[in-house]
């Protein structure tokens, strides 16, 4: 099969990069709500196409942002997500809605929700669907009352529950069901959760918000889920984290990776508190237990609050939700991967935002964390296989992955190695850095003991251009460290200082006994969705290549390390595009 190319690293850029990135407050990416009053309707004619993904969710133009109340629901996948009609900046967001059989190709509808009402005439932002008992589904969401920016949480329900498309909501006139107290900031007072059932009868939902500088999660309780009170304390509080978003509680299995229904309370379970931060614009998540006497979730000590915390993915990612999938007993998770070049390229362009694969996740074995895999339906999209078993890179040594198409892949690899003992020692004065940090020192160019060694990614044929994924092991004390890194900083030779291109990275918790490590990447022209070791550490990347576009993409395995690295297996696909008949739906998609 002649499919691989072998060459040498050498020609790659080699220095050390002498600086660590600073986690920025906004992870380089403009926050969901900044306003430009004088583009958000500013709609463009000719559509760019050139980095627009082959076979993510995304509609034909304009601005996208958080996945809104995905359910499932007689037979049918729903996904509401904010939506812009008129521009490819945030602005005049409804409810966008998509509907489908399985996961992949969808049928856009016409808009869902909608500024209409006192309770929400100035916006419509995000909440969650819950399924009622009577298999009624009914939607929380967020509304704007005001210029001032204060915000209550209103109800839709289906116009005609025998639609199997569900495609008209109202809102009944007893909205807006919660209203902020005097104890709640009612500027941020937003994003309702999927609601749950408690033995006593109760449905509960969250509110995110923050009290100077103390991230809630402000509980509410209902016995017919129309009159809503505040329980006199949050379910979960963490002081210096600033203002929490997007939040979701849901139950999972100690083991196996069945999902459940966010009203399952049993034995054999923990809870997951996942929360959106503001401040830094990245997903953050624990594991503990949800005392239900007391109406207190208590985060595992294994577990931190904030910024030093797990996230459920250690790149561009964010807003997500999760939803009960009662077809496949799962629970899969949509997230939203913005722009990273600025918002001026957004306008050129006409439109701004993903969503993610859908994910499904469950608890680790270990009890400490979730992992996360792209739902089975998105190989269906898989074509041109292509395999390469047992092949060494020595130093330096990297080989050109054939026969597929690079820009537009699924790619899964296992790499193996002899020995531990050339992994490099971990500095102590990283101790207090961000994973983030260690790869902007140590990336893919700078030469190491077990690693640097991974993919690399949408690149042009003579590397001027391309995105590594990638890890390195470091011995630290009487462990190992796995650094994985998804380093965007030589992605693209457009020259704007504006562009964001982050070193992003995440350690990855890892049994090495077996002296293996696998790596799952999602390619599609500006996207790197990746997966190290199964899925414990999840990393999304977006990138600009001009180079690297269409049929000039290339993919390369490479290592950069003393150590010789084995590819033990490494199976790769072009992926097909989904049927999205957008022409079907509203006319603001067209």
């Amino acid at each position: 099969m002649d499919c691989l190319k072998k060459s040498s690293l050498f020609s790659l850029p080699f220095f050390l990069l002498y600086f660590s990135i600073i986690l920025s407050f906004n992870n380089g990416v403009n926050a969901s709500h900044k306003v430009f009053p004088g583009l958000q309707s500013t709609s463009t004619v000719d559509v760019k196409n050139v980095h627009r993904t082959g076979y993510h969710f995304q509609p034909p133009k304009n601005w996208i942002n958080d996945p809104n109340a995905p359910m499932y629901y007689n037979g049918v996948y729903h996904l509401f997500y904010q939506y812009n009609p008129y521009g490819s900046v945030w602005g005049n967001i409804v409810w966008a809605h998509s509907v489908s059989t399985d996961l992949i190709n969808w049928i856009p509808l016409e808009p869902g929700i909608y500024p209409s009402e006192v309770f929400d005439k100035y916006g419509t932002w995000s909440g969650s669907a819950t399924i009622l008992p009577n298999n009624k589904p009914i939607i929380l969401y967020t509304g704007i009352v005001d210029a001032k920016n204060t915000q209550v949480q209103n109800y839709a329900i289906p116009a005609n529950i025998s639609d199997p498309f569900l495609r008209k909501w109202i809102k009944p006139d007893n909205n807006p069901l919660i209203v902020a107290d005097v104890s709640i900031n009612k500027t941020q007072f937003r994003d309702p959760t999927t609601c749950w059932l408690g033995q006593d009868g109760y449905w509960r939902t969250l509110i995110g918000s923050v009290w100077e500088k103390q991230g809630l999660a402000i509980l509410y309780k209902s016995k017919n889920f129309m009159k809503w009170t505040k329980v006199q304390h949050p379910l979960h509080s963490a002081d210096g984290t600033g203002n929490w978003e997007c939040p979701d509680f849901f139950p999972v299995l100690l083991h196996g990776t069945n999902g459940l229904d966010a009203s399952y309370n049993k034995k054999n379970i923990k809870h997951v508190l996942k929360v959106s931060l503001d401040v830094t614009r990245f997903e953050y998540y624990t594991v503990g237990k949800y005392d239900t006497k007391k109406d207190r979730y208590i985060p595992d000590k294994t577990s931190i609050d904030g910024w030093k915390g797990l996230r459920l993915d250690y790149g561009n990612y964010y807003a997500s939700k999760s939803f009960y999938d009662p077809s496949k007993n799962r629970r899969i998770m949509w997230g939203w991967a913005n722009e990273s070049d600025t918002v001026n390229d957004d306008v050129k362009k006409g439109w701004a935002g993903i969503q993610t694969s859908p994910r499904k996740l469950w608890l680790d074995p270990s009890g400490k964390q979730l992992v996360q895999w792209p739902v089975e339906e998105l190989e269906t999209l898989r074509e041109n296989k292509i395999q390469l078993m047992n092949r060494k890179l020595n130093k330096g040594d990297k080989i050109e992955v054939k026969g597929i198409t690079p820009a537009q892949a699924d790619v899964e690899v296992t790499f193996s190695f002899s020995s531990l003992d050339k992994a490099e020692p971990f500095d102590p004065n990283w101790a207090n850095l961000y994973a983030q940090d260690v790869c902007a020192i140590k990336g893919s160019t700078v030469q190491g003991g077990l690693g640097p060694f991974g993919l690399l990614t949408l690149a042009s044929q003579n590397l001027e251009e391309y995105t590594p994924v990638f890890f390195r092991v470091f011995k630290a004390q009487d462990k190992y460290k796995v650094l994985m890194c998804s380093d965007a900083t030589r992605s693209t030779l457009k020259n704007d200082k504006t562009m964001y291109k982050p070193s992003f990275a995440g350690y990855v918790d890892v049994d090495l006994t077996n002296k293996t490590l696998s790596l799952r990447s999602l390619i599609d022209h500006s996207v790197v969705e990746s997966f190290g070791a199964g899925g414990k550490t999840c990393i999304t990347s977006r990138v600009y290549p001009t180079l690297a576009i269409y049929d000039n993409a290339h993919l390369f395995v490479f290592n950069n390390g003393t150590e010789t690295i084995k590819i033990k297996s490494l199976n790769a696909w072009t992926m097909g595009k989904p049927k999205m008949n957008w022409s079907f739906g509203h006319s603001s998609f067209r």
